[in-house]
């Protein structure tokens, strides 16, 4: 039964018929109140609801849009906070003022709350639109980015029920119902129409997925535990949350655990977390474990109808005959004897370890996967997760299918490099008597100077080589983050990518310049100096006793607090600085004011050791060549480890058959020591800063005492093409 909206004609709840168009949610609209009226909301049971905020939250309590209206405490009282602030984008003074807020606030945010659409999308995206020609003006310019950004994906996304609402009230208040068109303008719309159409294909997500329907789809994300998640990974995840919230259907996390011998409790429980990183939504949590009852039926089930069959061909000489399509001996024991063997192989004994489990598919095939293809294999070791009850585990191609069906998945999506599979995945479907799942393929997410495979990741760790799977130079999540990749410029980076199923090989540099755009507008600035070659100058007319200013630790960017500097005769800085000076010069120190530098003092080998200077504060910086940062000479200052890394590999992409291990990088890792402003004591641990003149750190360990250095790793900033060259001598080449 559909809610009843009765308004004013000259005052309609433009937030109100969006959220219920986007969330799907039936309204009547009735626009014969009286002018001044509040908009009411009544449902077939006589209930009465008024004011705009309200009926925003009855809509998002009824709508199959998942998260629409949270109900998550915190969430709800975020929401709560924006439908308070949404009336602000329609005063007219305030207006500008609102706009600024909100993109700063969307700055590092998809969405306004959570990881998905809200009410309090809908409230603020439909003030802007009810501006009409005043927001249209403000979308052209570049003055508020984020804020365009979000609109505009929200506005692709549901342009179907969007353009039909604006079109009919935006411009129209006091009609409540669209005019005929003339001629001219239904010319007009339908170049509009077709140009909206232009821009939504332009969408990387614009696809449908084949025979989806509508709060039916069911979609899994089943990752092996057997190394941490990394970007690839994080692209599968994030297509399967999108369409589960494209279709309003469901997605679950499945745990792909049939390998004992590569999976452990580690990597589920990181697995987890890596998942809650990306704010993906799941409805539950499954192992293809917990079907090892019905899948060992399953098995036994096809050895008795003649499409499975137990062969003792050593691997080597199996492989070799899948090949040549020659087939196996084993191929055509019988039913008697298959059953015999296969009793073997789940008692684990001597005869049963040499044994495997194959499908009975085609050897001729073209295809090479369906060229019986191995359901089962021996494997006497412990599962971490229900020990040692089984010996024989089945393959990921038998088990995917089955369990698939099991937990009613619709569609399958897998990366093209599975694509010769597929028709393996049907034809296993078949054999097994059960319905067809729709597999839908997306790209594999391919970078350049990268490693995914899990196993070569495996060797980095295991021959300590890096600091294990959380390593700032592994293409883990966890890796990224802690180099200080912003999960939202992930988030930014994948989507971009959608759902194409063209294969590419991505640079680094666009992921770390959406994550620089990010960060540069609100983390704070300090200043460090390199302790290698420092010099110290000494300003003659400089302060006598020390003092203190209180300064912005971003100028531009208020919420980046405040940072005490202090102000002495003598101040430290660069040897590179200190070098490009000359006698006579002035030069400008940053948040200080000019100097005039008259002596330099340089030992024998031409190294700057001391120099000498005059304050010169009425100079204009507008004249200086350069512009010093320094750190004043006190007891107060941190000691720093300056880290930059690198590639981990020398070649941008390995060819077929190429070892990783011919193309390491000798030198992936640098540690610089430093001194840094005594404001760097109260760093956190993850906190992104920018070293003026130097680049863009996360700490990585924050101070504890003076003794023990405060750790920032390099941030890259998309300029890095090709791996650096970190090392000096061949004395100091490293890869740890």
């Amino acid at each position: 039964m559909a809610l009843k909206l009765s308004f004013a004609a000259d005052n309609p709840p433009l937030s109100v018929i969006a959220a219920a168009g986007v969330a799907g949610v039936p309204l009547e609209v009735d626009p014969s109140l009286p002018s001044g009226a509040l908009p009411e909301l009544c449902n077939s049971s006589g209930s009465k609801w008024q004011g705009v905020a309200e009926l925003l939250r009855r809509v998002g309590q009824v709508a199959a849009l998942p998260n629409f209206y949270p109900c998550d405490a915190v969430e709800v009282e975020q929401i709560e906070k924006w439908l308070e602030y949404a009336p602000s984008l329609s005063s007219g003074a305030e207006f500008e003022n609102a706009c600024e807020c909100v993109d700063t606030y969307l700055l590092k945010r998809t969405f306004l709350v959570g990881y998905s659409l809200s009410v309090a999308d809908i409230a603020i995206w439909s003030g802007l639109a009810g501006t009409g020609q005043r927001w249209d003006s403000l979308r052209k310019s570049k003055k508020y980015q984020n804020l365009v950004r979000w609109y505009n994906s929200i506005a692709l996304e549901y342009a179907s029920v969007l353009n039909e609402l604006t079109e009919t009230y935006v411009g129209k208040r006091g009609l409540g119902k669209p005019k005929s068109a003339k001629p001219k303008e239904k010319e007009e719309n339908t170049t509009n129409a077709e140009n909206s159409d232009r821009e939504k294909s332009m969408c990387p997500f614009d696809v449908e997925l084949p025979g989806a329907e509508v709060g039916k789809v069911v979609l899994r994300f089943a990752p092996e535990p057997s190394g941490y998640l990394h970007i690839g990974h994080s692209k599968a995840a994030l297509l399967n949350q999108y369409f589960a919230q494209k279709y309003q259907g469901r997605l679950i996390l499945r745990f792909d655990d049939t390998n004992p011998a590569k999976e452990s409790n580690e990597f589920v429980e990181n697995i987890l977390a890596d998942v809650e990183t990306l704010g993906i939504k799941y409805e539950k949590v499954t192992y293809t474990s917990d079907y090892f009852p019905n899948l060992m039926e399953m098995a036994e089930k096809m050895i008795i109808s003649g499409k499975a069959y137990v062969d003792d061909t050593p691997r080597e000489q199996m492989q070799k005959e899948r090949m040549d399509g020659i087939e196996s001996k084993c191929r055509n024991n019988s039913i008697e004897t298959n059953l015999a063997l296969w009793k073997e192989m789940i008692a684990g004994t001597e005869r049963g370890l040499q044994c495997c489990l194959r499908g009975k598919l085609d050897m001729q095939a073209l295809n090479k996967s369906l060229r019986d293809p191995v359901y089962y294999r021996s494997n006497p070791i412990a599962h971490h997760r229900i020990g040692k009850m089984y010996k024989v585990y089945p393959t990921y191609d038998f088990a995917c299918p089955f369990v698939d069906v099991h937990e009613g998945v619709t569609h399958a999506l897998r990366s093209s490099e599975y694509h010769d599979r597929n028709e393996q995945y049907y034809r296993i479907l078949e054999d097994m008597g059960v319905r067809k799942v729709q597999i839908y393929e997306f790209s594999r997410l391919n970078l350049v100077y990268t490693l995914l495979s899990k196993r070569k990741l495996l060797w980095f760790v295991e021959h300590g080589k890096v600091d294990g799977w959380d390593d700032p130079r592994f293409p883990t999540v966890q890796g990224m983050v802690r180099r200080g990749l912003t999960v939202e410029a992930l988030l930014q980076f994948i989507l971009s990518q959608g759902a194409s199923k063209n294969l590419n090989l991505m640079e680094w540099d666009k992921l770390w310049t959406i994550n620089k755009k990010l960060v540069d507008p609100v983390c704070p600035r300090h200043t460090a100096v390199v302790e290698e070659g420092r010099v110290l100058l000494t300003l003659t007319n400089g302060p006598e006793t020390p003092f203190v200013r209180i300064l912005p630790r971003h100028k531009k960017y208020e919420g980046a607090g405040q940072k005490a500097t202090t102000y002495t005769k003598r101040i430290w800085v660069e040897k590179a600085d200190a070098s490009a000076m000359s006698a006579g010069e002035e030069v400008t120190l940053m948040d200080w004011g000019n100097a005039i530098i008259n002596e330099i003092q340089k030992d024998q080998d031409e190294n700057v050791t001391l120099m000498t200077g005059v304050l010169h504060l009425e100079g204009s910086v507008k004249t200086t060549k350069l512009k010093l940062t320094w750190l004043p000479e006190t007891t107060e200052l941190v000691n720093l480890s300056l880290v930059d890394l690198d590639y981990l590999i020398t070649k941008k992409k390995l060819e077929e058959g190429e070892d990783f291990l011919d193309v390491l990088n000798p030198c992936t890792k640098r540690e610089t020591p430093a001194l840094g402003d005594s404001n760097m004591r109260n760093l956190k641990r993850g906190e992104i800063l920018q070293l003026e003149r130097k680049g863009y750190y996360r700490c990585d360990a924050p101070y504890v005492r003076p003794s023990k250095p405060i750790v920032l790793i390099a941030i890259p900033d998309g300029r890095q093409q090709a791996p650096l060259s970190l090392c000096k001598d061949l004395n100091n080449l490293q890869i740890h």
